[in-house]
């Protein structure tokens, strides 16, 4: 695959940290204009424009797009962000809970997106397509990076772990007690020679910004009678990790309704799925298996082995066994896209966020799942396939603010 370096637009130093955000879909707007206040150097003034406009405001005004690319040019103007020297491209490592994930960060080919090298798991919904498309092209810039993995390589791991003895470009701590580290890449060619080995990358988190990315790239095509195919618009921004550096958590869901089923009969129905037992570890110990959550105490379901197709990549995930005998036929969700009897509950809240909305009568049930695995996700992108919604949850978010691709 290709990787071209960029001229980045990105925070001095000494004050990263304060730059530094959470990614703009991680976080509504009151949870966002709160992590903000206080610091007219966040980027979520430029990713979440909508908190310093009223709240009244429909978030998909053209109001809010002018509002980002008024906040970017003021962090230019300000040296809030200086745009780089030269191009090439970044280290970041991420740590958190005593381990590590380093990605290479560089802007990708929109072409490789269109033709499936950058392979996908999710599908993605038009109003956010519109969304994010709209504030990359107002700003005229990637204002965040997307989540790439590929199959570990000998070859680049001995590019990052040269690069990475020596001096750090920014090293903090953010809020959440993720610690975040970068080096600026003296000489690029090596990684981008051998990154042209990679056959295929995998949007591990991004699905709409990626989209998004593609569709300005197109739009900036149509509009130039010009168009060579060399223009900075052919490319987009990514932060590229090894598959095997990356951990997924769980994606947990709780229900606000047993479907006309007591207690009691809804464990005699899971019952009947494979073996059920009271626990005290919310924590499902393998694939097939499924914490519950109901009325104060822990049910553990274990599937029966010999019922799930294993060679079937996705009706063999613990999200499609789930759907496919509780969910559905038994507490009546066939759509958990759009019924409100669910919601979803990242894993980095823990099972403890379960057993809060459940005792608080907000919910009637938790269920605590055993994440998906990387190589599902890979096998799932490689068969073409979609997985189902809410499957994975990474953690650390890459921190937004950091690096900025410009357009033109």
């Amino acid at each position: 695959m290709r990787l071209n370096p960029f001229r980045a637009l990105r925070p001095p130093p000494e004050i990263a940290a304060q730059v530094a955000c959470v990614p703009y879909d991680v976080v509504n707007r009151e949870e966002a204009a709160s992590l903000a206040a206080g610091n007219p150097r966040s980027f979520l003034h430029v990713a979440r424009p909508d908190i310093d406009l009223p709240a009244s405001t429909d978030p998909y005004d053209a109001s809010v797009y002018a509002q980002g690319r008024t906040a970017l040019d003021g962090f230019l103007r300000d040296g809030t962000l200086v745009r780089d020297a030269d191009s090439t491209v970044y280290i970041y490592r991420q740590e958190m809970d005593g381990r590590g994930q380093t990605g290479v960060v560089a802007s990708v080919h929109v072409d490789d997106y269109e033709n499936d090298i950058i392979r996908k798991h999710e599908k993605t919904r038009k109003d956010k397509e519109d969304d994010r498309t709209r504030h990359v092209l107002t700003l005229d810039a990637n204002a965040e990076p997307v989540f790439l993995a590929y199959r570990p390589s000998v070859a680049i791991n001995a590019d990052v772990a040269a690069v990475v003895k020596g001096r750090a470009l920014y090293d903090f701590v953010a809020p959440d007690g993720v610690r975040h580290i970068v080096w600026k890449v003296t000489d690029p060619s090596p990684l981008l020679q051998h990154f042209a080995q990679v056959p295929l990358a995998y949007v591990a988190d991004g699905h709409h910004r990626s989209a998004s990315a593609w569709r300005a790239g197109q739009e900036r095509r149509k509009a130039n009678p010009r168009h060579t195919g060399n223009e900075e618009y052919n490319w987009f921004l990514a932060v590229l990790f090894p598959s095997d550096d990356l951990a997924i958590l769980p994606y947990n869901r709780v229900v606000t309704s047993l479907n006309g089923n007591t207690p009691a009969a809804f464990r005699d129905r899971l019952a009947l799925l494979g073996r059920l037992e009271a626990v005290t570890d919310s924590r499902p110990p393998r694939p097939g298996s499924f914490a519950f959550f109901l009325e104060g105490r822990w049910w553990l379901l274990t599937m029966d082995e010999s019922t799930i197709d294993r060679r079937d990549p996705i009706k063999s995930l613990d999200v499609s066994l789930l759907q496919e005998r509780v969910l559905g036929p038994i507490l009546g969700i066939t759509d958990p896209r759009t019924d409100k009897r669910i919601d979803f509950v990242g894993g980095i809240r823990g099972a403890s966020e379960l057993e809060r909305r459940v005792t608080n009568g907000e919910m009637v049930l938790g269920i605590s799942m055993f994440p998906t695995t990387m190589e599902q996700l890979l096998a799932v992108s490689d068969a073409g396939a979609i997985m189902p919604p809410k499957s994975t949850w990474f953690e650390p978010k890459l921190r937004s603010g950091l690096f900025v691709h410009e357009l033109s």
